[in-house]
């Protein structure tokens, strides 16, 4: 069956070994490989991977155009691109069509952001990529990098879906990493999407088939959150679930395809 990875990071090669050594530290985690395209395809060869999601994500503002300009030099037919955008830039409308144009989605990770997800301050932005029907990948949960108050916790990632009803999201991490009793309690049954990255292999069983049984399997993707993670180790669980075939081949791509038009 077809496999889609929904949730990788890469960089361009002259960065690249910085950024692996700058998420080192954050993370407190060795990086499975350097993440650049070429171990990207690697890995995805290795896993019998077709395309992957390859997010990017701005920092600051300022890094907006410049990422999203590398972003979108690398796409082809193995790499599904989601583009950066920042609640504090101040051109998003043009960006937004711009990544419109160019991109399947757009990702946002407001702990490296430093804002909350339902403050007020990102409804414009949310406005405008709801207006262009624009798929949105949000990191979930707790982030490691980032101790203390979490600042896209399910109740929030909830108030953020009620205000805007017709965004298409994607939580990451099954909806909230290291939350994810409170992400089946609120998020589980809407209509979210979730990504399995950095999460099903760590849940207990009992947890995930609670999530199966309420969400359904229609709103799951498969993801591995490279270079955090190798996508052969995440594909291989995942054939272990025991689950319907039918039910993995959604989650391995089928679920994806539809919700982007691919």
């Amino acid at each position: 069956m077809e496999i889609i990875d929904a949730h990788t990071h890469i960089y361009p090669e002259k960065i690249a070994q910085k950024v692996k050594l700058f998420l080192q530290e954050s993370f407190n985690k060795k990086m499975a490989d350097l993440p650049v395209i070429s171990n990207l395809f690697k890995h995805m060869d290795a896993a019998s991977i077709s395309k992957s999601v390859v997010a990017a994500v701005a920092s600051r503002p300022e890094q907006v155009v410049a990422i999203n300009n590398w972003l979108f030099s690398i796409k082809d037919e193995r790499i599904i691109p989601f583009a950066s955008m920042h609640p504090n830039f101040e051109n998003f409308k043009e960006e937004i069509k711009r990544i419109k144009d160019n991109a399947f989605g757009i990702k946002i990770q407001s702990e490296f952001q430093k804002f909350y997800i339902d403050e007020e301050s990102a409804f414009p932005m949310y406005e405008e990529i709801q207006k262009q029907g624009i798929a949105v990948l949000f990191h979930c949960g707790i982030e490691l990098s980032s101790p203390g108050e979490t600042r896209s916790c399910p109740a929030r990632m909830l108030r953020v879906l009620e205000k805007f009803p017709g965004m298409k999201v994607i939580g990451a991490h099954m909806g909230g990493y290291l939350m994810w009793d409170k992400a089946l309690e609120v998020l589980a049954g809407t209509h979210i999407r979730f990504d399995t990255s950095d999460s099903v292999r760590e849940m207990d069983k009992e947890l995930l088939d609670e999530y199966f049984k309420k969400h359904g399997f229609d709103k799951i993707f498969y993801a591995s959150d490279f270079p955090l993670e190798l996508p052969e180790k995440e594909t291989d669980f995942i054939r272990t679930l025991d689950i319907a075939d039918e039910n993995k081949e959604k989650i391995f791509s089928g679920n994806i395809k539809n919700f982007l038009n691919l």
